[in-house]
């Protein structure tokens, strides 16, 4: 779910991005293209659309962000934490013990050298 998240992100930022692009902060951009008052999109409706468009993007990508942070926090970190404890406990439970002795070479103390 976190993946789809991700990718669905990557694709709100490519097209807010690609309607910023398309318009002109000056009031041109795709609407000087439009110079006839017969179009089907007028001046005033094209620049309409790319504002609104540009709205719902962005609200559209928060609520994505909000949605990501939920599914991260009870996604996988929350199974990584079980996973870590099962490990915590399997390692801190008593072993065994070693059955027999051990085959260790005797321990010399190191002897002070002659006086002559």
């Amino acid at each position: 779910m976190y993946l789809v998240h991700v990718i669905l992100i990557i694709i709100v930022c490519i097209l807010l991005g690609l309607i910023v692009l398309i318009q002109n902060p000056k009031g041109g951009g795709l609407n000087s293209n439009f110079s006839s008052s017969t179009q089907m999109m007028g001046v005033q409706k094209t620049g309409d659309f790319l504002e609104k468009g540009t709205w719902v993007l962005a609200i559209v990508l928060m609520l994505f962000s909000l949605a990501i942070n939920v599914v991260a926090k009870s996604g996988p970190a929350r199974a990584t934490k079980i996973q870590n404890q099962e490990q915590i406990e399997k390692a801190s439970k008593p072993t065994a013990p070693v059955s027999g002795p051990l085959n260790l070479p005797p321990v010399t103390s190191p002897q002070a050298p002659a006086k002559k």
